[in-house]
């Protein structure tokens, strides 16, 4: 069995922060801060899937490996599935990691942790969910609740529903879903076939077709989040996390 493949789409296009993957941070591009950090979890090789050659070249240049791709993908798993097929046409990679390229500060055991769940053949997707804990996310949109229910292995839950609303309703912890995921090969070419399904394009949340389908999606939890990348607060922030990080080394 050949080692995961970590791919990171990265596209050029972006309505809130024009050419995002290659806004600065440090004095290097958020995509090549996000690239380091797969290579650091050390899961599998990585490539970075783009429809850009300014993207591609900053790849490059860091010793990375960039793969083009098409501009007309409508979803970043349409570009990676493209990018699986570029790099191994011959189907010996069985697992694929998705990373999403707006995440330039995260801790590098995500990516190990998210391959746990496949763990169970019978699990066709898996990816990671942290504990909520600042109250003022809690009806944030943005703020991406998973729903599940914990399974026999610790720490990792079947995947009943994803939203965007505070849900479930009642006491207890809420759990917000970290955008990576682990697709068995045959899962993510199943996926890109599928049209958008209602409950998709309702709360705007691309798993939702999976389960739609009926494909199983379990779910590890983790004790950290990611500083993503939407705004230009959220490039602020993670300048000064990554000098916050540069500190401590």
């Amino acid at each position: 069995m050949a080692s995961p493949l970590i791919v990171i789409p990265a596209r050029i296009g972006a309505t809130r922060l024009p050419q995002k993957p290659l806004a600065d941070i440090g004095g290097d591009p958020m995509i090549v801060h996000v690239w380091r950090r797969a290579i650091e979890a050390n899961a599998g090789d990585v490539v970075v899937a783009t429809d850009s050659e300014e993207i591609a070249e900053a790849v490059e240049k860091a010793g990375g490996r960039p793969v083009m791709t098409s501009p007309d993908h409508p979803s970043g798993s349409d570009r990676v599935f493209e990018a699986v097929n570029l790099v191994d046409p011959f189907g010996a990679i069985d697992v694929v990691l998705n990373l999403q390229g707006d995440q330039p500060i995260f801790d590098p055991s995500l990516l190990t942790d998210c391959l746990v769940p496949l763990e169970d053949p019978a699990t066709d997707i898996s990816t990671v969910a942290a504990t909520l804990t600042d109250p003022s996310k809690v009806n944030e949109p943005s703020v991406v609740k998973m729903i599940g229910t914990p399974l026999s292995r610790q720490g990792v839950y079947r995947a009943l529903y994803f939203s965007r609303a505070a849900a479930p309703f009642g006491a207890g912890p809420l759990f917000v879903h970290i955008g990576i995921y682990a697709y068995r090969r045959e899962a993510l070419a199943r996926f890109v076939t599928l049209p958008p399904s209602s409950l998709e394009q309702r709360e705007r949340l691309e798993q939702l077709r999976a389960l739609e389908d009926g494909m199983r999606i379990d779910v590890k939890h983790v004790g950290s989040i990611p500083l993503a990348v939407d705004t230009p607060q959220d490039l602020e922030d993670a300048r000064e996390a990554h000098k916050r990080l540069i500190g401590t080394h």
